[in-house]
This record gives C-alpha cells, structure tokens and sequence, in this order.
C-alpha cells in the first residue's frame, strides 16, 4: 500500500548523531532546510520528538530550530497536524534586526557605544507596545552603533524585564542584543513590521552622528516579534543616509 506524501517515512534518512566540534543548533537548522527543500510541498517534518530521540538532543533546541524555520517561512504549523513544508513562502520585508550581523554581512566591522542603559517602569504608550501590564520593569537601551569606527546610526530600544530577566546586568557595549537573546533566552526572530521614514536629525543626533543637522536619516520604528508571537522590543533607531541603504526583498505571490 502506497503512503500518503506527507507520511514520515517518506522522508529522507536522517543522521543518527550530531557533530561534536559544531553548534548541535547549527546543525539540525541544516538538517531541517535541506528536508524543507527537497521535500515536495505539503510533506510532514519529523516531530520534535523524533528529532530530540533521533539526534540525542534536547527537545527545545529542536523546537527552536524548528521556529527558525517557520519563521523563514520555509515550514507552517498546523494544529493538531505537525509541521509542514510551506506550499509558498509568505511575501517576506527584510530590514535588519541585528546592526551587527548587517554590518558584517556587509563587510564591515560593527561597533557600539552605550549612551544611555537604565531600567524603567513601563507604563502608558510604551507598556501596550511591549504588550506588558502596567508597571513592569524594563530596561531602556541607547548606543552609538559603528561600522569600521565610523558613526553609522543611533539605536534606541526597550525591552521587558519581566520576559528577559537579567538582561540588564549585560554589556552591550561588547555584546550583540540580539546574539544574547537567542543565546540565553532562545529568542526566534519572527515576524518584522517596521515604518521607515527619510527625516533630518535633530542637533544631538546630528553631532553624535558627525554629520550636519540637514542631512537626511532614515528613521526606522519596530516591534519585532518571536516566532511564537511576543513582543521582543519597542525600537526606534536613525541611521545616516549617505552611509546606509536599507534593503527591503519580498517574493511575489
């Protein structure tokens, strides 16, 4: 008897054990593209316990993977039903959510300097952005972000203490927000909405920038989310214009 195209076991073969000189995270994201590429459309993935049992790994590292995946659009979830390869990935616009992952991927060498790391209670306007209850503790973020030691734009951003506790005892001078999200708290980059608008500086922005105060910027507001849908920020940052380009790609459905 012939099985359905989405039975397991018309997958192909997996590894029985990972590698022990790489990233066991790094991995299975390999494992999971290439299946989600070569299988047809429609097909089922391997349920996190298989691959948890399969692998030796832990089943959240897999379940991490996994959102990685569907939040590249590259699988969907169905109640109840597993997760699938995606008939069609969404239309999908891309502006960075790492400055230092942009930057290098760019060739560059990023950089930051804190100006302003200081916890506050959300309340008002910014508690409902951050989707928190009134009152919760947050930590407020401003750095001077640089590529190969120039200015290249400002960042500030607040995010929840109550969802990421500790964070405000970090560096961000020395390390990546976004590195430490994922590292510590298994952050999965989900969906992006942003408003990005051409405006001058005001007087401070422009003197930490190095640039005069007429020169357009690129104002960029968000709250990106998770794959599992919170809230990770309430962000607004300013880049210089005449030394960043913001790429937007999308597939047409």
């Amino acid at each position: 008897m012939s099985r359905p195209r989405n039975d397991p076991g018309e997958l192909a073969d997996l590894p029985t054990a990972l590698s022990a000189d790489r990233p066991k995270g790094d991995q299975i994201r390999e494992i999971l593209r290439r299946l989600t590429g070569t299988l047809a459309a429609g097909s089922v993935l391997p349920s996190e316990r298989v691959l948890a049992e399969r692998l030796g790994v832990a089943r959240m590292t897999v379940r991490q993977e996994v959102d990685r995946i569907v939040a590249e659009g590259r699988a969907a979830r169905r109640p109840g039903g597993g997760t699938f390869v995606a008939d069609v990935p969404p239309p999908r616009m891309l502006v960075a959510s790492s400055f230092s992952r942009d930057m290098l991927a760019r060739g560059l060498r990023p950089g930051a300097k804190v100006l302003e790391h200081e916890v506050i209670t959300a309340t008002g306007a910014l508690a409902a952005r951050l989707e928190e209850p009134e009152g919760t503790r947050a930590l407020r973020l401003v750095r001077l972000r640089t590529a190969d030691d120039e200015p290249m734009a400002i960042e500030r951003t607040t995010l929840s203490l109550r969802r990421y506790p500790g964070l405000e005892e970090l560096d961000f001078g020395k390390l990546s927000l976004y590195g430490e999200l994922a590292g510590r708290w298994g952050v999965v980059l989900g969906l992006v909405s942003a408003s990005v608008v051409a405006s001058p500086p005001d007087p401070a922005d422009a003197e930490l920038l190095g640039i005069e105060p007429n020169t357009p910027c690129l104002i960029i507001s968000s709250e990106p989310r998770t794959a599992s849908g919170e809230v990770i920020e309430s962000g607004r940052s300013i880049y210089r214009s005449d030394r960043y380009d913001l790429t937007i790609a999308y597939r047409a459905t």
